[in-house]
């Protein structure tokens, strides 16, 4: 036989190890999906909980992240060096939703938007804010994708909230909204499908200021100065 096949044995031992490197990254994130899952059923029960039993579900919810750490630590070690984006494809999505549930607790305990310091602490992973990461990271697209999931989740609460008894909230979460739908204004978005999903956060907003105009309407609500402070 005049053909090496020595190449083909180098091909199959390639395709072998691959095949084998896509197989632990999905068991990782099936492992990684399943937390999100846990951290999702705690914080749904807020939707149902009266405004002093929200602390104490949002703490339980970050206290979960542990595992959400130590889940992208294991992908970390899986990917090789400077081949983040052949991958990332494979678990985008999970690191969308539980920057989600992050920022989305982190709401519910503080009121306020969720911080950089706060998601890489959370996340034990770095936001590539510069793209100047090769190794494993959290993409700035994955991150506005999670607040456009939280604008979502914030007007199904503003509804939810009066539902029990909690008048308040909705005016709080409108001026949340208002102000997050602000900060992304600034933004020159290039990515199709974040530009999209960005418009959708008008519809949040004017889903939320109907609650907000029935609450007035029915002087339910405190004062503005209350709401304010």
């Amino acid at each position: 036989m005049s053909i090496d096949l020595t190449i083909f044995k180098q091909i199959e031992a390639s395709m072998e190890e691959e095949s084998s490197r896509k197989d632990e990254i999905y068991s990782c994130v099936r492992d990684y999906e399943k937390t999100c899952r846990y951290i999702t059923a705690v914080l749904n029960r807020v939707h149902s909980a009266s405004s002093d039993e929200v602390p104490e579900i949002a703490r339980e919810a970050l206290g979960k992240f542990g595992e959400v750490k130590q889940h992208l630590a294991n992908l970390s070690k899986i990917v090789p060096h400077q081949q983040f984006y052949k991958y990332s494809d494979h678990w985008s999505r999970s690191v969308q939703k539980s920057l989600f549930l992050a920022a989305f607790a982190i709401y519910l305990s503080s009121e306020k938007l969720i911080t950089l310091e706060q998601v890489e602490e959370l996340h034990g992973v770095k936001l590539n804010l510069n793209n100047d990461l090769q190794d494993f990271h959290i993409t700035v697209e994955d991150f506005l994708h999670s607040f456009v999931t939280l604008t979502d989740e914030l007007s199904r609460l503003a509804v939810n909230s009066v539902t029990a008894g909690d008048y308040n909230r909705p005016l709080k979460i409108s001026k949340f909204v208002k102000e997050l739908y602000t900060g992304f204004q600034l933004l020159n978005l290039k990515n199709d499908s974040l530009r999209k999903r960005f418009d959708a956060i008008k519809y949040h907003i004017k889903k939320i200021e109907e609650v907000v105009y029935d609450v007035s309407l029915r002087k339910l609500s405190g004062s503005t100065d209350e709401l304010v402070e």
